[in-house]
């Protein structure tokens, strides 16, 4: 595609992510939810829906054009998730916090696996390697949201306390179980038979080699750190790891999530001042995180909504009970206050970034889009996405409200402007 072509879609994709940000701060609500709608009007799929086809601003080509901005993208949510993993910090929470995040984890993840059997899809391969891949990108949370409603409205107690570090531990949590679920529904959906080496040693071998390569890119990092003092500079290192280690990723066929998050969590633990050398990041990422969402607004293709309708349905009602009773049951075995026992799994139902990249991840795959299941996992996802952020931040604002979380003074405040 010609490199003007790519360009003028860059510039309609950056027009549209703004105008819907205006847009969602007028009607309260996040961010992301106004990127991926502004994806949806300026894409290939809707326009061309209403008013015939070929009428749309960004064509296919056009989109794809752009991948490279989805998969970095991608790498610097993984490195900002990594960046929270502190050695000093998971110690001073305690076994409470670990115990909550797996088992709701595992709850969810079983929930929306064993709902989506249910349904008939094709063929039984397919549905149960979409089982797989929607039940274990149904673990991941969206903590920009959930972060933003806490913030605003200066939420303070238990819930608040045990919500914080679970939302970073989780989307942890989810990308090792979805690396594992990857591998199973690659093998189910080529027809190759399904052997311990493909089911364990394989996925096995993917984490090790995507830790060991994020770590090794995350110690040169630090090391680099040394010899570079400039904010510009240490930004610029910042940016060559995470491209290095999308690159190794793609070349090696290895989780870009992974390698990336230990990029950020080995950097964050080798360096005391990590902290302040991340939040560099803020300055060159917003732009990239709107572009990621305008795109993948833009990759949902309304055509099969029909199609996976029920799936969509069913895979949001179970995700929800499987977030909520996971919790309830997390933190009733670790004895946690009531307060957490009721409303914290309220709190974790937003969902955003993280479950796009690895549907996104589901797309690219060759061995998923031959077996046709791709589109319909991004779809699904995407439609999830759009339900969740439109209504989990409202619904984590009233949890804290019931859990008395929230001053008095602070219910004034209406809605939430940023994701």
């Amino acid at each position: 595609m010609p490199t003007l072509s790519a360009l003028l879609a860059l510039g309609l994709a950056m027009i549209g992510g703004l105008a819907m940000s205006r847009l969602m701060k007028l009607l309260h609500l996040p961010n992301v939810t106004g990127y991926l709608f502004a994806g949806l009007l300026i894409g290939p799929y809707l326009l061309p829906l209403i008013f015939g086809k070929g009428v749309c601003l960004l064509t296919e080509d056009a989109v794809q054009s752009l991948a490279p901005i989805t998969d970095i993208a991608l790498g610097f949510i993984a490195f900002s998730i990594g960046g929270e993993f502190k050695l000093s910090y998971i110690k001073k929470l305690g076994v409470r916090i670990i115990v909550i995040t797996l088992v709701q984890a595992i709850t969810t993840v079983l929930f929306v696996i064993a709902s989506l059997l249910l349904i008939p899809n094709a063929s039984d391969t397919h549905r149960i390697a979409m089982a797989l891949l929607l039940g274990a990108i149904a673990a991941a949370t969206a903590p920009a949201a959930t972060l933003m409603v806490v913030r605003q409205y200066r939420a303070k107690g238990p819930v608040t306390d045990t919500l914080l570090p679970v939302v970073a531990f989780d989307d942890a949590v989810g990308l090792m179980i979805f690396s594992v679920c990857f591998s199973l529904a690659k093998s189910l959906s080529t027809g190759a038979a399904i052997t311990f080496s493909e089911a364990v040693l394989k996925p096995l071998l993917e984490i090790v080699l995507s830790v060991a390569i994020g770590a090794a890119l995350g110690a040169i990092l630090t090391l680099c750190m040394r010899f570079f003092h400039s904010r510009a500079n240490r930004l610029c290192l910042m940016i060559t790891a995470v491209v290095l280690g999308v690159a190794f990723s793609d070349l090696l066929d290895l989780s870009s999530l992974l390698v990336c998050m230990m990029i950020g969590a080995l950097f964050a633990n080798l360096r005391r001042d990590a902290i302040e050398i991340l939040d560099g990041t803020e300055q060159w990422t917003p732009p990239l995180f709107m572009l990621f969402f305008v795109l993948s607004g833009a990759e949902l293709d309304l055509t099969i909504l029909p199609i996976v309708g029920v799936m969509g349905v069913v895979y949001l009602a179970a995700r929800s009970l499987g977030k909520y009773f996971g919790a309830f049951f997390g933190a009733m075995l670790s004895k946690s206050e009531r307060t957490v026992r009721n409303y914290l799994g309220i709190t974790l139902l937003p969902q955003a970034g993280v479950a796009i990249g690895m549907a996104q991840s589901v797309a690219v795959n060759p061995e998923l889009h031959a077996a046709g299941i791709s589109s319909q996992i991004v779809a699904i996802v995407l439609f999830a996405t759009l339900v969740y952020e439109l209504v989990g931040p409202v619904l984590t604002k009233i949890a804290l409200t019931k859990a008395g979380e929230i001053p008095a003074s602070s219910k004034k405040n209406k809605g939430v402007t940023k994701a």
